[in-house]
């Protein structure tokens, strides 16, 4: 964290904690982490407890599998 969020333009508490809250939001619902299935900590919590891994692409309508294709 004190090597990505720059707090050299917050003059009050307020800022700060303002500061503090977004890069927290940011790092807990966007910010990927390649140690967690490259997913973020939120994303990868809802992988554990659903099993359902979100960055797996449906297929696109029409779109057959070889395998169905051949049944």
């Amino acid at each position: 964290m004190k090597d990505e969020l720059d707090l050299s333009e917050c003059y009050s508490y307020e800022e700060i904690l303002n500061a503090v809250r977004d890069w927290t939001e940011y790092y807990n619902t966007e910010r990927y982490q390649w140690d967690l299935a490259r997913l973020s900590p939120v994303e990868y919590y809802q992988y554990l407890t659903t099993g359902i891994y979100p960055l797996l692409n449906p297929k696109a309508k029409g779109e057959n599998n070889q395998s169905e294709a051949s049944l």
